[in-house]
């Protein structure tokens, strides 16, 4: 069971304000009656880079840990780019584009391997939701992680892509 402490008011405004490090959210993993530990979500700082990086790479996704400085832009100019800590680690992160009104996209979500199955991932979804929670939101799946996303509540949806070199 996951417990979340509010420590700011979650609005556009004061994610933008706050992009530079703000903790938005203390968030306490509960097994049964024994508390597994104090996490923290708090928005993207580029020093958090190489760690997520690693992620990337242990996940297989290579196009964007083989282009970090593409990928490093992506996380500074999204509207939403969030971490997961426990103590100073870094141990997930949400990456997301919103037009504020109709579509959060969630562009990557990603939880470091033995950190899964604790929420981390789903209270990072729901702190992105609580900026925008007028939209719907969309995100692409894995053909691992499908199940995962169909069993809380999302539905499959139909979707095209075309990168940058095949649009030239």
């Amino acid at each position: 069971m996951a417990r979340l402490q509010t420590h700011r008011k979650l609005t556009k405004e004061g994610f933008e304000n706050g992009r530079h490090g703000s903790v938005f959210y203390n968030l306490s993993i509960k097994k049964g009656c024994i508390l597994m530990s104090d996490f923290v979500i708090r928005t993207f700082q580029e020093n958090d880079f190489d760690v997520i990086k690693s992620l990337l790479e242990q996940e297989g996704w290579d196009n964007l840990a083989g282009h970090s400085q593409e990928t490093i832009q992506a996380l500074l100019n999204s509207d939403l780019a969030l971490v997961a800590l426990d103590g100073n680690d870094v141990i997930g992160y949400l990456r997301g584009l919103t037009d504020g009104a109709i579509t959060l996209y969630i562009c990557e979500v990603l939880v470091m391997e033995n950190y899964r199955k604790l929420g981390i991932g789903q209270q990072l979804i729901n702190l992105a939701h609580e900026c925008y929670p007028s939209t719907r939101i969309e995100m692409l799946a894995t053909s691992t992680s499908q199940e995962y996303y169909v069993n809380r509540g999302f539905r499959p949806f139909y979707g095209l892509r075309k990168s940058a070199e095949e649009s030239v």
